[in-house]
């Protein structure tokens, strides 16, 4: 009887025991189903960024909120990411930048500040920023978005700040960006514009000014009861200010005085100062906050009364030339200043000994008044040499471009054609044109048809093997390192090239940048993708040199950077006319 009891107790604990290895075998298990989901998501990503076709360009579809963990490492803490574009679209992933180092990141970018640069240029920095991503190593999170919106705020880029604010609920500059928009339509004179953008304040934006600006927005729009009840919780919370005060009494109708003292404290004060005091007058200086000469332009409340005031008038020239004042104000004042008819007649010797404002403005009158082609060309280039004298050239050269171009290249007497040509201004939006097909040359092929039009790939395998034949039987051709870049692509993209072609061989005679290649072997796509930014620079693809444009691409391939790769690639190789 012990015996049996004994042997009972001795059974429990076995089955005790065994217990607890099956639950420790069943949460083994249960890790291996978890970590394999895992596994495939990135396999399907990496496949995912080789097949994107997307321009750059083109506006990305967003991922409405990320707060996923790392794939790298297991993360206790939850990180949230910031963003526009699905980085998938653009061959990146959300740890684009893990590799990379917090000051190199922001050495790149100081760099790039100093350069000017290109529409492609742009669209590149713009696709590498504003993928939703971690944080490079020892850079906060904070810091990472603050970066993102100075950015735009510094290039004046309001759709990207209205699309980062619309895809992103909450991050610590939001007041800053949501001011930012609210001022420009201010500036602009779209109150109406400026008041919609309220929608991007909500309860957690604790920001006197915002809060001013919405109570603003229900005047302007005849919720004048809401705005009084949202008033008097502004001066519960002592966040209001006399000023404020006085002219939002007087536009609900409280008060039938305000003070006539103009406040340029911030924009919303001018603002209001410009629409509660009768016949508003303002006399800008070059101290004038620059978002108070944008509304003063857009406002049309500035003018010359007296067009004998000279200095005025040199004032209102400086703040054309640094981009603070429309610079077509400048030319409706000049045809205002008063010339006699002798004066006008010899404009030519008279002007040399009339002072810098008026001598402009006698040319720009004799120019208007001229009616020979040959004259007005005369009369605009000796305008621009007294723009240039007088360091004041920003006001004249678009004008001079535009001009010109009314007048035509092709209608200009000769010994001025070449001269007219160089003073034309480039758009500021690259029109490539359409693409010219030559199957003569390589780079220039219907081969491209591929990427410029997305012909089929089968169609495309058999113009390779067209037009590869065709050129290894021109003895005389030459293997250019454009046709090398197409050649490289090819590969990139699974198609087959001719055993005659000697790609490794011809490739070898062009040295790609080391350190730049580490960075592909060391996966750093984004921080790459942002050192191409800088060899671009002002320049567009098309103008770089064949060496150049080939590494740049081979570089690409090596981490599939696809769709950056095919908006170099279209620049670059094909003939447009």
């Amino acid at each position: 009887m012990k015996l049996r009891s004994f042997n009972y107790f001795i059974g429990l604990i076995i089955i005790f025991f065994c217990s607890h290895l099956l639950s420790e075998e069943k949460i083994d298990i249960w890790k291996k189903k978890k970590e394999l989901p895992q596994e495939n998501l990135e396999l399907e990503e990496k496949n995912n960024q080789g097949n994107s076709n997307l321009k750059i360009s083109e506006p990305i579809k967003a991922l409405d909120k990320i707060k996923i963990q790392e794939s790298s490492t297991i993360q206790s803490e939850e990180k949230n990411v910031f963003g526009i574009y699905e980085p998938a679209s653009y061959g990146f992933n959300l740890n684009m930048w893990s590799e990379t180092k917090a000051e190199d990141l922001r050495s790149s970018l100081k760099r790039l500040k100093k350069i000017e640069l290109s529409k492609s240029s742009n669209e590149i920095l713009e696709a590498i920023l504003f993928s939703f991503s971690y944080p490079p190593q020892g850079m906060t999170e904070k810091e990472f978005v603050d970066l993102k919106i100075n950015w735009m705020i510094e290039h004046d880029r309001i759709n990207l700040i209205e699309s980062f604010l619309k895809q992103n609920d909450q991050f610590d500059s939001k007041k800053k960006a949501v001011e930012y928009l609210v001022n420009k339509k201010i500036a602009s004179g779209n109150i109406k514009e400026g008041c919609e953008k309220i929608k991007f304040i909500d309860a957690k934006i604790k920001d006197s000014y915002l809060e001013k600006f919405k109570i603003y927005c229900l005047v302007f729009n005849d919720k004048k009861l809401e705005a009084q009840l949202l008033l008097d919780l502004l001066r519960e919370q002592k966040q209001s200010s006399k000023f404020y005060d006085d002219k939002i009494n007087f536009l609900l109708g409280i008060t039938d005085k305000t003070n006539n003292k103009i406040n340029e404290k911030n924009l919303l004060n001018f603002y209001l100062s410009s629409v509660t005091i009768k016949d508003f007058k303002y006399e800008p200086t070059n101290k004038t906050k620059p978002e108070i000469w944008s509304y003063l332009n857009a406002a049309n409340l500035i003018t010359l009364e007296d067009a004998s005031d000279k200095e005025k008038l040199k004032e209102l020239e400086k703040a054309a030339n640094n981009n603070q004042l429309d610079k077509n104000k400048i030319f409706e004042i000049y045809k205002q200043i008063p010339f006699n008819l002798n004066t006008l007649i010899n404009a030519k010797n008279n002007f040399q000994t009339l002072n810098e404002s008026d001598a402009r403005a006698l040319i720009y009158q004799k120019y208007l008044l001229s009616d020979s082609i040959e004259s007005r060309i005369e009369y605009l280039f000796l305008l621009e040499e007294l723009f240039k004298k007088n360091n004041l050239a920003n006001i004249f050269s678009k004008f001079l471009s535009d001009r010109i171009e009314e007048i035509g290249i092709e209608n200009l007497p000769t010994k001025y054609q070449e001269t007219a040509q160089a003073k034309i201004v480039s758009e500021e939006d690259l029109l490539l044109g359409k693409v010219k097909y030559n199957d003569k040359i390589l780079h220039q092929s219907k081969i491209l048809k591929y990427y410029t039009e997305g012909e089929n790939k089968v169609k495309i395998q058999k113009d390779i093997n067209k037009i590869f034949k065709r050129i290894g039987k021109n003895k005389k051709y030459f293997i250019s390192a454009k046709d090398l870049a197409l050649a490289d692509t090819l590969i990139a993209d699974g198609f087959s090239l001719p055993s005659s072609f000697k790609y490794n061989e011809l490739s070898q005679q062009i040295d790609v940048p080391s350190n730049l290649l580490q960075l592909a072997e060391n996966n750093q796509k984004a921080f790459l993708a942002l050192k191409i930014v800088e060899i671009i620079g002002e320049d567009e693809p098309y103008q770089l040199d064949p060496e150049t444009i080939y590494f740049v691409t081979n570089l690409l391939n090596k981490t599939d950077l696809v769709t950056i790769r095919n908006k170099v690639l279209n620049s670059a190789l094909p003939k447009r006319i």
